[in-house]
């Protein structure tokens, strides 16, 4: 049984738990929050053995063997690399790191000390997208792509307000392409690697973050165009083009339905059965990487590419984060 500790007390979070206990693997052993009160609160709902307030003392207790990293994304390197430079395996939310920098190096620590460090990006692990990537060969020679995920941020009218919430604040690395335009993203790479060139457009905010974008990945005579929001809604489904059909996704980040459109022929759908708390699958995957003691897994190329194209579109598009300081 993996002896798992959280950062981060917010819903995402009580989904994560819910999720690692039901793959029979992962057992809740341990809740930081800088505040005891907050803490003990939490654990009336999520009992278990110790609370911390400090994540030095987390990070060097014997009975953690892994973290959850929920906190906000400029925290996420800093805090990665204090929990597997003490042994700790990670899985981290999505996403990662604020730049390439922070990636390259939570990489390189986690293979020094021989620990898992896993980026939490679900799709990548839902069935719904696994077959997917099983059926783009029937769709012929690849041309054209669509990925797209815009919600209106229930945060939004707080920004409007004057407030400053951490959604669409550049202190915390936020904003529409590290938040929800990173499911487009990060899908795309699962499914075809690194692209050619990559060309970025947004609009940003007074506050210095984007507030919707659009991005094209170039993979040759194969493009992917990412559609990103989080000021605005779509009720569009994302699609991939081939000369021999399409695939049709509704909610890339969730893979709620796909279906295969042959050309000249009948929808065909493809959507396969998935858990209501779909968190279930990459918490699965963690436990297996875990378990096999496979720190170099494929997901750790997956995440430097990521985070090498979210700090290039960002170039692009002027946002620039704290975090980004430190650069040379």
């Amino acid at each position: 049984m993996i002896r798992f500790a959280i950062v981060g007390t917010n819903w995402i979070t009580r989904q994560f738990i819910d999720a690692a206990h039901e793959t029979g693997k992962m057992k809740l052993s341990g809740v930081y929050s800088r505040n005891q009160q907050q803490a003990d609160a939490f654990v009336v709902d999520y009992p278990c053995k110790l609370t911390f307030t400090s994540l030095d003392e987390l990070a060097a207790s014997s009975e953690i063997d892994a973290v959850y990293i929920a906190s906000p994304n400029a925290l996420h390197s800093e805090q990665a690399i204090l929990f597997m430079s003490h042994g700790k395996h990670v899985i981290c939310e999505k996403p990662m790191a604020s730049n390439l920098r922070e990636a390259e190096a939570m990489i390189a620590c986690a293979r020094q000390h021989q620990v898992v460090l896993f980026e939490a990006f679900k799709t990548a692990s839902l069935p719904t997208f696994l077959q997917l990537q099983k059926t783009l060969p029937q769709l012929g020679k690849l041309r054209k792509a669509l990925i797209n995920y815009c919600q209106y941020s229930s945060r939004y009218q707080r920004y409007l307000d004057g407030e400053n919430p951490n959604t669409f604040n550049p202190r915390w690395s936020n904003g529409s392409i590290m938040d929800i335009g990173f499911y487009c993203l990060a899908a795309a790479v699962n499914l075809w690697g690194a692209p050619q060139q990559v060309k970025a457009q947004a609009s940003l905010l007074e506050s210095g973050v984007d507030a919707h974008g659009v991005v094209v990945l170039g993979y040759g005579d194969f493009d992917v165009t990412l559609l990103h929001s989080k000021v605005s809604d779509s009720l569009i489904p994302s699609e991939i083009q081939g000369e021999a059909g399409s695939l049709i996704i509704e909610k890339i980040s969730e893979c709620q339905q796909l279906r295969f459109i042959p050309r000249g022929g009948e929808s065909q759908n493809l959507t396969q059965p998935q858990h209501i708390n779909t968190m279930l699958y990459e918490a699965e995957t963690f436990a297996k990487l875990v378990e096999a003691g496979e720190v170099d897994h494929a997901g750790l190329e997956t995440s430097r590419i990521t985070a090498q194209l979210l700090t290039e579109i960002r170039r692009q598009t002027g946002v620039v984060f704290p975090a980004d300081q430190a650069e040379v």
